[in-house]
């Protein structure tokens, strides 16, 4: 019976999860960016800095995923339209794949830059002043000697973040976006089996999930080669 239900839904269900990993991938590169420029400027000696990066993840950690969502859907079409009309042309729409990847990747950028930032602070300061007294650019110390050493620390952390962020990509379908979420739901609605179809919704993030978990286990294996106790061997 289920078959039956899912079989004249299951291509759109599929193309919904398409765009799932699609947006997931896509914030999940901004919130890193992110999350490096913020674990910076916590650790800047700029004093603006570290308190716009204080306000930004106090800000985001303050307020729900759901009201951020529509805050910027809207918000952000109101902001375009002042602007392109202030430039006398028409305001385009704005895209609900464009949004979610900005909201979701604005979001879990404030949880990045908590985990690099507790990251940086776990290597030893005198390997990055060891470099520098060597004669080593600051950037290039940075990518060279900290770098590596806070992935490696930051690893579990930002794993769990990608989880979170992968589950979060159903606040989407609030905006329209033809996601795995969404398509369920109007599925279920359509059908009059709603259950059914949350249920395979909840396949597929749990397939997605799953897979994920092993591929993150195979990295900290990878990474924590030749470490053990914090000591390297």
């Amino acid at each position: 019976m289920i078959d039956l239900m899912l079989s004249g839904y299951l291509p759109a269900l599929l193309r919904g999860a398409e765009i799932t990993i699609s947006l997931a991938v896509l914030s999940l590169g901004l919130s890193i960016f992110l999350g490096l420029v913020g674990a910076l400027a916590k650790q800047s000696r700029s004093r603006l800095l570290r308190g716009l990066s204080t306000i930004y993840t106090t800000v985001i950690r303050g307020v729900p995923e759901f009201v951020l969502m529509l805050l910027i859907f809207y918000g952000g079409q109101i902001f375009l339209n002042l602007l392109f009309k202030a430039m006398g042309l028409h305001p385009p729409d704005l895209n609900a794949f464009l949004t979610a990847v900005l909201t979701i990747g604005f979001i879990f950028g404030a949880y990045f830059t908590e985990t690099f930032r507790g990251a940086i602070l776990a290597v030893p300061r005198g390997q990055m002043e060891a470099a520098l007294a060597f004669g080593l650019p600051q950037w290039k110390a940075f990518f060279r000697i900290l770098f590596p050493q806070m992935l490696r620390i930051a690893l579990p952390a930002a794993g769990n973040n990608w989880l979170v962020l992968l589950k979060s990509t159903a606040v989407a379908s609030l905006i329209g976006l033809h996601d795995v979420m969404f398509i369920a739901d109007q599925a279920g609605r359509v059908t009059q089996t709603p259950f059914t179809f949350y249920l395979a919704a909840c396949i597929v993030y749990l397939v997605l999930t799953t897979g994920s978990t092993r591929l993150l286990n195979r990295l900290n294996l990878s990474y924590s080669k030749g470490v053990r106790e914090g000591r390297l061997q």
